[in-house]
């Protein structure tokens, strides 16, 4: 059985309640635990983006944040 990463960072989180749902589902599609998860999307970030994309869905976020925080 292949060797777990060695998780050396915890930290709080906000999330979302739908980004937490699309986290645990993409950690169950993959095999992963939350932890090891966003380990892996922030490890290979670059790779697993488009980056026009996230400009775009980053501005459509952020001029609705703070309806959401209500």
């Amino acid at each position: 059985m292949p060797k777990r990463l060695r998780l050396t960072r915890r930290f709080p989180v906000a999330m979302t309640e739908d980004g937490y749902r699309r986290l645990r589902r993409f950690s169950k599609e993959a095999g992963l635990d939350e932890g090891e998860a966003l380990s892996f999307l922030f490890e290979y970030f670059d790779s697993v983006i488009d980056a026009d994309n996230l400009t775009h869905r980053l501005r459509l976020f952020n001029a609705e944040l703070e309806a959401r925080k209500k």
